[in-house]
């Protein structure tokens, strides 16, 4: 096997999928749906970018979603693609290292990301005169860099500790990337404490932002039920409603992966389940959150007419 000579200090990533016909088939809808969300994204922030009436809070932090999940995909769909087409499923302490540190700072940041993302929402449904007071542009940077400072932290502290185990003569990781978890099952050493202190992390990164979140949806769900208007109603309820389908499959896998007793714990349920948030979710974020906006759909018909008049 390709991978036995890379070395004995390298791990070896299992993979997601086998080579028989079926999962040839779900490989190359594993790489359709990470191509769709890369796109997706992608125009996502050109849009965003390009049309100034989209200059707002509101897309400002939804393009900063996209550009969350465009770097989530790219962090796992390459490698699990380049292990399963060559065989060479090795990858080095260092590759291993800077996978944990992306999945948890991009992870953990859209945790914080989302929920500034439902306080924008709650202002401008509950608050609409007071908006442009309670999310200002220096409070929205300020909840985009407290996002991303606290999910790069929480990352760089797992990926060190993690790798800072010894492990086994068994390098073989049960995934298809490096997932702190995982690795630290491995480890020829009593985690017990890191695990501990991986759990507590993991409350304050998830639930926290979690109820943050569900609170504001909580009050704007009161809010809509208490409008007047049928047709406005259906509106705001229309777009809230999706918008806590998606936090509900990203917060739900994630709690599944890093919240679970360790004696429920199955390789092969961790696998699927991080394929939802690490590649399906990234694909669904820009079709909810935004393709279904009017807003949007206006920039990208003046950006399709501008390339194609």
């Amino acid at each position: 096997v390709a991978w036995e000579t890379n070395g004995d200090s390298n791990f070896i990533l299992l993979g997601l999928l086998g080579h028989s016909r079926a999962q040839q088939f779900l490989f190359g809808m594993v790489l359709t749906i990470s191509f769709m969300g890369l796109v997706g994204n992608a125009l996502m922030i050109l849009l965003i970018q390009q049309d100034l009436r989209l200059h707002t809070p509101m897309y400002f932090l939804l393009s900063q979603l996209s550009l969350m999940d465009a770097m989530l995909v790219s962090t796992t769909v390459p490698k699990m693609a380049a292990d399963y087409l060559t065989g060479n499923k090795s990858i080095s302490p260092a590759g291993c290292g800077f996978q944990i540190f992306f999945l948890l700072t991009l992870g953990g940041g859209e945790c914080f990301l989302l929920a500034a993302m439902s306080y924008d929402r709650y202002v401008a449904i509950c608050h609409p005169l007071r908006y442009p007071m309670l999310m200002s542009w220096p409070l929205c940077l300020t909840m985009t860099m407290g996002s991303w400072f606290l999910g790069a932290a929480d990352g760089l502290m797992q990926a060190v500790v993690a790798l800072s185990f010894p492990f086994c003569s068994r390098r073989e990781i049960d995934h298809f990337f490096c997932e702190a978890p995982t690795l630290v099952r491995l480890a020829c050493a009593d985690t017990s404490v890191f695990e501990d202190v991986m759990y507590f992390c993991c409350v304050l990164m998830l639930l926290v932002p979690f109820c943050l979140t569900l609170t504001s949806y909580s009050l704007i769900l009161a809010a809509v039920l208490s409008m007047r208007s049928p047709e406005a109603r259906k509106k705001a309820f229309a777009t809230c409603s999706s918008h806590v389908a998606v936090v509900g499959l990203f917060y739900g896998a994630a709690i599944f992966i890093y919240m679970r007793p360790k004696s429920y714990r199955s390789a092969h349920h961790d696998k699927v389940v991080s394929a939802f948030y690490s590649i399906l979710t990234p694909m669904l974020n820009p079709l909810i959150y935004s393709l279904r906006n009017s807003e949007v759909k206006g920039a990208l018909r003046k950006c399709v007419a501008s390339v194609w008049p």
